[in-house]
């Protein structure tokens, strides 16, 4: 179906004052016409390329198809090993040059054109809908950019819970007041968001942002049904709000139904009810960081323009741009690869992901069965279970105890679910990454987990007897 979007006049009103007072770098604002055919440019204070002591970049890549990972995996072969096929690929001349140089504020043009067409290809949005997009250090930044350029002081935030625990820290600083949406096992919960903003008080402004992790999310490892995206949709319309949809495990999906399309996707293809535009309450973020590489710090943004040049005003008095140099090994990799084999890399990498999860989920079973709860992910990296803990004082069971102090002075080192609660509220559960670790170290750590958790129950108790000998004897 077609786009219609919203009005750049809309977004005038919802951004932020720090975003309506931004002055533009007067250098960054004219920058692009350097590239205007028969220009003599004065312009820009550019270091002179010929005093760089780079004369080439080379660098190899692995192959993009390697359907036996799951079987590695399980055998504890290495994943990469000399015999494997491997392309080069050399920066030099002009490439070599742009890379080494300072580049556009929103990033090349040359990488903007191919992740277009990565959208088109993955979500079906076309350009002229009225959005458009910025490279930045990582989706983190512009996921803080996006929140300065939206937010004022007070400004209230509807978040899913639990959620990623570094966006907590950034909405805090930006001096937020977070509305928890509980998740369960299809993602957020559309109904308690509805109940939410129905109930609103009229007396307050209605929040501007929902964020969410709609794939893999951390620290659960949910991934959003496509009906609950519809009603999270639908309500953004009806209530006046922007998607932040925050994907970076969106290619690492390996769940057997076919992935559920994003919101970015989803809401081009819903109809308004009163035929009013249909997009533009979506801004999306993706990261290269699960995919290509985390120390390249290259993610994106895409969403409406107005707020993608209040986001790309702020880089330019901060960042500048994100690298030049990781952009350009970005671009040679990918015209490389081309879209056939971005898609093979995306396939190797989420057939990866799946062998270690399962190899978890086997380790989950055999150690924490009885003493945990937990569904197993679809995306991701992360399992997110539930400790079977006595009450505290307080009648509430947490975690952070036992996995802070005593799970660590047992060798097993996790993250308790206190962290990812907007609130601050106490839980039983925790957090396990499986993307690091070969099987027999999964087994050893959730084995000093278990061990951890009957030594606790038998320190609550006091009664060996309710614990069976074949579990005592381990500690």
């Amino acid at each position: 179906m077609a786009a219609s979007h919203l009005p750049d006049s809309y977004y005038a009103s919802i951004l932020s004052e720090s975003a309506r007072s931004r002055r533009a770098n007067p250098i960054r604002k004219v920058y692009h016409l350097e590239n205007e055919p028969g220009v003599i440019s004065l312009l820009a204070g550019k270091p002179n390329t010929t005093m760089f002591p780079f004369t080439s970049i080379k660098f190899t890549v692995s192959p993009t198809t390697s359907p036996d990972y799951p079987e590695r995996i399980r055998t504890g072969q290495p994943l990469k090993s000399e015999g494997d096929q491997r392309t080069e690929i050399e920066l030099t001349g002009q490439d070599l040059e742009e890379a080494l140089q300072y580049g556009q504020t929103e990033g090349s043009a040359r990488l903007l054109d191919w992740l277009h067409g990565l959208q088109e290809h993955l979500h079906g949005r076309s350009r002229g809908e009225g959005w458009r997009m910025s490279v930045g250090v990582g989706s983190q930044d512009m996921l803080y950019k996006a929140g300065t350029a939206l937010l004022n002081p007070g400004d209230y935030v509807l978040i899913q819970a639990p959620t990623y625990a570094g966006v907590i820290a950034m909405f805090d600083s930006l001096k937020c007041n977070l509305v928890d949406v509980p998740n369960d096992s299809s993602g957020t919960r559309s109904s308690d968001l509805r109940n939410i903003l129905s109930s609103w008080p009229a007396d307050r402004p209605k929040p501007k942002i929902f964020y969410n992790v709609p794939f893999g999310c951390n620290p659960t490892g949910i991934t959003t049904t496509e009906q609950r995206k519809r009603e999270i949709i639908e309500l953004s319309r009806e209530h006046d709000f922007i998607i932040f949809e925050d994907d970076p495990y969106f290619n690492l999906y390996f769940g057997d139904a076919p992935r559920p399309p994003s919101f970015f996707q989803l809401e081009k293809s819903m109809p308004t009810k009163d035929g009013s535009p249909n997009v533009g309450r979506v801004l999306r973020f993706d990261s290269f960081s699960k995919l290509i590489s985390a120390g390249m710090r290259m993610g994106w943004v895409s969403g409406p323009t107005p707020i993608l040049n209040a986001i790309d005003m702020h880089s330019g008095i901060s960042s500048v741009h994100s690298s030049s140099l990781s952009q350009a090994m970005l671009v040679a990799l990918f015209n490389s690869w081309g879209l056939d084999g971005f898609d093979a890399h995306v396939r190797s990498v989420s057939t990866f992901y799946r062998a270690k999860c399962e190899v978890f989920a086997a380790a989950m079973k055999q150690h924490l069965d009885g003493l945990a709860e937990w569904d197993v992910p679809e995306a991701g990296m992360f399992f997110w279970f539930k400790l079977l803990l006595p009450p505290g004082p307080d009648g509430e069971s947490d975690s952070s105890d036992l996995i802070q102090t005593k799970a660590f002075k047992n060798g097993v080192l996790a993250l308790p679910g206190i962290g990812f609660m907007p609130d601050g509220r106490k839980t039983p559960y925790v957090r396990a990454a499986f993307s690091l670790l070969d099987e027999s170290d999964v087994n050893e750590a959730l084995r000093r987990l278990r061990e951890t958790l009957l030594k606790d129950r038998e320190d609550h108790s006091g009664e060996t007897s309710a614990i069976p000998v074949a579990e005592r004897k381990i500690w």
